[in-house]
Parts: C-alpha cells; structure tokens; sequence
C-alpha cells in the first residue's frame, strides 16, 4: 500500500475517533451540535443514537490505525486488507449519511454535506490510491 493511501488512511482515523468524541462525550452541549451541523431539540431523545454512531466511528478509526502498524511491522497481505475493509466501510457508513439527508432524516437538511465530504474523501483516497 503506498503512502499516500496510508496518509488518507490515517487521516481519516483520526478524523473518526476526532469525531467520535463530539459524538459520545461532548453531544449535550450546543457546540458539539454546530460542529456536527444537527438540529436537536431534545438531547436525550437522540443521545443514544450519537453514543452509538461515536462507538462505531472509534472502532473503525481504531482498527484502521491497527491495519497501518500491521502493514508496518505485522503481516503486509493482512494489514492491507483490514485497511481497504474499513476504508470502504468509512466511504459507504458517510454515503448513507448522505442518503440520509436526502431522505429528510438530517435536521436541517442539507446540514450533512460537509460531513459527507469530509468523511468521504480520505477512505476514497485510500482505495483509489490503493489500487
């Protein structure tokens, strides 16, 4: 795998634990709210849900900086595939972010573009460039 598709990858790890945290720590206060660009009006109502979402995104971001140390000091064949797994599990998990919106579940909608953007370039950086 080359670096530029390891750099993508790490990257966006680290934007996925980054986020976990405003998802699974900070999500009862507003400033999580503008930075995550949701609407709520009842915290309680959807913080399970953001508890949820933050664990996942911890645990891809987690298992693809594993993959990396694998590539590095590990098994190559190995590391490469968990990498390539969870890249396309970060592409596709921010795709239905993107159906979501579309689908007028997003308060306010549209508010997930940025968020589909951000998150889907670094994964689709790393299975292009890793091809």
């Amino acid at each position: 795998m080359n670096g530029i598709a390891q750099v993508a990858a790490l990257f966006g790890a680290v934007a996925y634990i980054g986020a976990a945290q405003l998802e699974m720590v900070f999500f009862n206060r507003p400033r999580a709210h503008k930075l995550l660009h949701v609407e709520v009006d009842d915290v309680r109502d959807v913080r399970m849900w953001a508890f949820v979402v933050g664990a996942r995104n911890v645990l891809v971001g987690v298992g693809t900086i594993v993959g990396l140390v694998m590539l590095h000091v590990g098994d190559v064949a190995t590391g490469r595939v968990v990498v390539l797994t969870l890249a396309w599990y970060m592409l596709l998990a921010s795709l239905a972010m993107a159906v979501a919106d579309l689908l007028g579940y997003w308060r306010p909608r549209g508010g997930s573009v940025i968020g589909t953007i951000g998150s889907s370039l670094p994964p689709l950086v790393v299975i292009i460039a890793a091809m």
